[in-house]
């Protein structure tokens, strides 16, 4: 089985055991650069999973060894360059970004690092055995202290101008070489077009579907804005945050919605803040509910859709009053095997998914 999950591992490093495990469960990974053995036995035994590798865009780091780094562009390489490449504040101060040590803003809207970060990506990719690229750190707004305007640039337009450029030139030269980018695309629901402009050359990666935090979710009019993410361009992988735990009600929350506006072609995962060092599953992660049977049907931000094999529901009401019965299409069960019941009530921020155990109508013989 592999059902759609999406397998977020840019942690610590890789078990044998975690590898059998995501060989089993997931459509999708993410992994460490330098995760080569990793990546080549995941591609031997599943040729159909899409591997990706993270590089970030927006920074580099002085901690790792190497000889494979994290960044399109080394510490020890940008300082070898002459420095020019690190972010530096008006006072000539290089820029550490808060909560992170070690990693320093990159000068993304100087045209030569750009260049380099492209050139050396490739390289590295040209006969990998990764499918692309994962490129992290697809900012949109200040996350990590730079506090602008900095030497270069003078406002957050400036660097998203420089990302923009980076992305395109990193697509269409990985589109090249056979390989895909799938960036980590912030907030695009801010800024109209960005979402299918930056996923265009493979894909779109949010990192903060449908809330910041386990208990800091969106509300249905910041919902609606991310819900054309989920139909693509390309591979979209969706991430809702937790609280670490698998049973965490968002888990089936987000992939409820993921499968309502998804209809499964894209990958999904759950975690807690910057928890990329498990194998996050539950047993509906594996499930294939088939083909939608008709769109979407919503009804005061309540929505739900049946598939030839599954049906999910979903709450996005925020508002702890807005609790909403649905009644659930006969024939399903849920991950014990249990029959639904013919109606539910869903509270708000809340999802359901069954799988169906007999045709439906029109398609029995």
């Amino acid at each position: 089985m592999s059902g759609v999950g999406a397998w977020i591992r840019y942690g610590d490093p890789i078990t044998p055991e975690q590898l059998d495990f995501a060989a089993e469960h997931y459509r999708a990974a993410i992994l460490q650069p330098w995760e080569l053995d990793a990546a080549r036995e995941l591609k031997q035994r599943r040729p159909d999973m899409t591997l990706l590798c993270y590089k970030c865009l927006s920074s580099t780091r002085d901690y790792e060894p190497g000889p494979i780094y994290s960044s399109g562009v080394s510490y020890l390489e940008a300082e070898a360059a002459g420095a020019q490449w690190f972010s530096r504040r008006l006072d000539g101060e290089r820029v550490q970004w808060e909560r992170y040590p070690g990693h320093w803003q990159m000068t993304v809207w100087d045209e030569d690092y750009r260049s380099q970060w492209v050139a050396n990506v490739v390289a590295e990719l040209r006969d990998s055995p990764f499918d692309g690229v994962m490129g992290d750190n697809d900012v949109f707004d200040d996350y990590y202290g730079l506090n602008l305007p900095l030497s270069g640039v003078e406002s957050l337009s400036g660097l998203r101008d420089g990302l923009n450029s980076l992305v395109h030139a990193a697509g269409q030269a990985l589109n090249r070489v056979g390989k895909i980018l799938v960036p980590n695309i912030a907030e695009s629901r801010r800024e109209k077009g960005r979402w299918a402009s930056h996923a265009s050359y493979g894909g779109g990666f949010e990192e903060v579907w449908l809330g910041y935090g386990p208990t800091n979710l969106f509300g249905p009019a910041t919902v609606e804005a991310q819900l054309t993410q989920a139909s693509g361009p390309g591979l979209t992988i969706l991430r809702v945050p937790t609280d670490g735990d698998d049973r965490h009600p968002n888990f089936s929350y987000g992939l409820a919605a993921f499968w309502i506006f998804n209809a499964g072609t894209g990958a999904y995962s759950a975690t807690a803040h910057d928890d990329y060092s498990r194998t996050q599953h539950t047993p509906e992660l594996d499930w294939n509910l088939g083909a939608p049977l008709h769109p979407a049907t919503g009804q005061g931000d309540v929505w739900s859709r049946e598939f030839t094999g599954g049906w999910a529901a979903v709450n996005f009401n925020e508002d702890g009053r807005c609790r909403r019965r649905v009644t659930v299409p006969p024939g399903m069960v849920d991950a014990t095997g249990t029959s639904s019941p013919r109606q539910i009530v869903l509270r708000p921020h809340r999802g359901i998914v069954y799988r169906r155990t007999q045709l439906p109508e029109g398609q029995r013989r």
